[in-house]
């Protein structure tokens, strides 16, 4: 059974990904703006007030931005490869080649899968704007290579 197009404002609470899968139909979307975790290596929590005003003690993690080459990245990165567009699985069995099973793919990893339902759900005049920082949008690794051959013409 395919998604039905939704017909009235809609709030969805979940993982996104989950979210897309099931709910939201092939070319329904005019917009998106993504706004993900960075891989800042980080946990972020809410913080309380108590009716003073003043900070509570209380807490609350809203979300870990840490991620971690384990089962589910190597499942993520396997549904990629077997279901994704061809110049995606091109991409992400490149920078796995590269880069390696480190935090900084499993990161890549989560973000292409969702990246490729939003594309799918994306309408062909839709726009997509992702907000990104230099944490993971220039891959900052440090890599030693002692040469890299490039094809001659």
């Amino acid at each position: 059974m395919s998604p039905q197009p939704i017909t009235q404002n809609t709030l969805y609470y979940g993982d996104n990904l989950d979210i897309l899968r099931e709910y939201i139909p092939n070319e329904s979307v005019d917009l998106v703006y993504l706004d993900p975790p960075f891989n800042s290596s980080r946990s972020y929590n809410v913080l309380f007030k108590d009716e003073s005003g003043v900070d509570s003690e209380a807490q609350i993690e809203a979300f870990e931005d840490t991620w971690h080459w384990n089962p589910t990245a190597e499942h993520t990165y396997y549904d990629i490869v077997n279901n994704a567009p061809d110049h995606v699985v091109k991409m992400i069995a490149a920078l796995r080649d590269f880069i390696g099973a480190n935090q900084m793919m499993a990161y890549l990893v989560m973000m292409t899968t969702r990246l490729v339902e939003l594309h799918r759900v994306l309408k062909p005049t839709g726009s997509l704007y992702l907000h990104c920082d230099p944490t993971a949008s220039h891959l900052r690794q440090s890599y030693h290579c002692t040469s890299i051959p490039f094809p001659r013409n």
